[in-house]
């Protein structure tokens, strides 16, 4: 079941992100091969602490979810 998160994308690594909620809670989030983003895109929007959106699925057998798309938040 797809879901939908907002908040700012604290750490990238390698395909792999975390994005702190509005709530102050730390999500890990897995890049979709799907996903119309790359890793050099979220190093940037790290580095602007800009606000996104991100579209996921849990990842089964896995601590985290599957993004598989973000979109950048009207300021």
């Amino acid at each position: 079941m797809t879901q939908t998160m907002s908040g700012i994308v604290t750490i990238v690594q390698e395909g792999r992100f975390q994005m702190m909620d509005d709530d102050g809670v730390y999500h890990l989030f897995l890049l979709s091969r799907n996903a119309a983003a790359e890793t050099a895109q979220l190093t940037t929007l790290q580095h602007r602490q800009a606000r996104v959106r991100v579209r996921y699925n849990p990842a089964a057998n896995l601590i985290g979810n599957t993004a598989t798309a973000i979109t950048l938040e009207d300021a």
